[in-house]
């Protein structure tokens, strides 16, 4: 016989469910996109994106991450959870870093008007990664990985075409050519907005630019690691129970990757403004995240409720 305390937690409603969050997110990666799609081309004549645009492209990923973030914390203090509960204290850590990052940059963009190589946010970013790749290796350890001749040729083929594209954008002669001229036409920006900042902030500013080259590379070598260690997850979870929940994790990866090799990309662009299309993968990345950890929690916490009322109904029908 259930006590009234089970009866109160099997019966009380919540609006959180799985259902109403990966609706949600989804929602929000879709006007995400609609945003983007509709107003991220610059109008011929104007000089640059509006800044009521730059605030939009800010809220949405600003949101996406620290929902993603809240939703993998309440994975880590579920004792039920299967993958481990050190692996969605990581991710979640590295969401809700980002989301600072974002904060901070947002301010050394849109409050005080700088365009900066690196700022403070940038050691939320790193330390997103740090975490990030923490968390998915744990993962990979806790599966014990055992791929096939096929899933290791799947494996080796993207990581080569990861490290390709990285180091092809990192050291390509035009690249070089190009981030210097758009330095240079930064710099002169900076110097007709600067007086909009503080002055501790232009000499933060001023001391992390020359931290720039090292910052760039480590984003590169994390994308490429992340890259790998999110192909060993997808192929490691193939087909089981907790398939699903790794297979979006694996594709905010992707998508991580995708809009960071588009960022180096558009630094070889003289004229490139941030803002343009293909960055709305950086709303998707944090969207992906909260959906394999809300799949994660419903599966987990629906197979342990599942053998309690195997359980029950087995002692119940002994005792009668």
């Amino acid at each position: 016989m259930r006590t009234r305390s089970e009866k109160v937690t099997t019966s009380s409603p919540t609006v959180f469910t799985a259902q109403t969050l990966i609706v949600s997110g989804i929602t929000w990666a879709v006007l995400a996109l609609l945003f983007f799609l509709l107003f991220s081309t610059i109008p011929a004549g104007d000089e640059g994106r509006p800044l009521w645009y730059s605030i939009g492209t800010f809220v949405f990923g600003l949101v996406a991450n620290v929902g993603a973030g809240i939703l993998c914390l309440r994975n880590w203090r579920s004792p039920q959870v299967v993958s481990g509960r050190t692996v969605w204290l990581a991710i979640g850590i590295g969401m809700l870093s980002y989301a600072i990052g974002d904060l901070l940059f947002g301010c050394w963009e849109l409050v005080w008007g700088l365009d900066p190589d690196v700022s403070l946010g940038d050691m939320f970013y790193l330390l997103t990664y740090i975490c990030l790749g923490w968390g998915m290796v744990l993962a990979v350890v806790s599966k014990r990985l055992n791929l096939e001749k096929w899933q290791w040729a799947v494996l080796i083929g993207i990581a080569a075409a990861g490290i390709a594209l990285a180091v092809w954008l990192s050291i390509s002669p035009e690249g070089v050519e190009m981030t210097t001229a758009t330095t240079e036409a930064l710099t002169a920006d900076v110097a007709e907005v600067a007086n909009s900042a503080p002055a501790f902030i232009e000499t933060i500013d001023n001391t992390l630019s020359n931290y720039a080259y090292y910052v760039g590379l480590f984003y590169v070598v994390a994308d490429v690691f992340l890259l790998i260690i999110a192909t060993a997850l997808l192929l490691a979870f193939w087909g089981g129970r907790f398939s699903q929940s790794w297979q979006m994790i694996a594709a905010g990866t992707f998508s991580l990757y995708i809009a960071d090799m588009w960022f180096k990309y558009a630094e070889r662009l003289a004229d490139y403004q941030s803002g343009s299309l293909l960055e709305v993968f950086w709303v998707f990345s944090p969207v992906l995240f909260g959906i394999g950890a809300v799949l994660e929690y419903h599966i987990s916490t629906r197979s342990r409720q599942g053998r309690r009322r195997r359980g029950g109904a087995a002692a119940a029908a002994a005792d009668s």
